[in-house]
């Protein structure tokens, strides 16, 4: 028992790896829900969570970019969604919720394609509002 602490230590000293996953509830709020009609500007297909940005015109016609975040890659795309679906300049419609840091991100709950197809955008298991619900009308 006298390397117990010693072992502790060793097992405190070495770093562990960061991950960027988070629950929903950590970065947006569920008060706070939000749709977004806007173009494509760039979309990054990385894990543990997508991003696409779309351009987004307020009533006054002021253009703004979002940030939509989604589940990963792979998740989309056994829910239908492709990486060859959108093109930039596409069109998308995005519910979601708002960022809890006031910055213009969401997280992208559903997400109507160009062709017209509904996916569900989050990721499974974060807590948010409809998780794990796939919509494919």
């Amino acid at each position: 028992m006298k390397f117990a602490p010693l072992a502790l230590l060793f097992a405190f000293a070495i770093p562990a790896p960061a991950f960027a996953h988070h629950s929903f509830a950590a970065e947006f709020d569920g008060d706070k829900p939000i749709r977004l009609v806007g173009k494509i500007t760039r979309i990054e297909w990385t894990n543990p969570h997508s991003y696409f940005y779309l351009d987004v015109a307020n009533a006054k016609g002021v253009v703004s970019n979002w940030a939509c975040e989604g589940g990963g890659p792979g998740a989309l795309s056994r829910r239908g969604w492709q990486k060859g679906d959108v093109k930039l300049g596409d069109t998308l419609v995005v519910d979601g919720f708002l960022a809890k840091d006031g910055s213009r991100t969401i997280d992208a709950r559903r997400i109507k394609l160009p062709d017209g197809r509904d996916i569900y955008g989050g990721t499974p298991g974060d807590g948010g509002p409809g998780d794990g619900q796939p919509s494919n009308k």
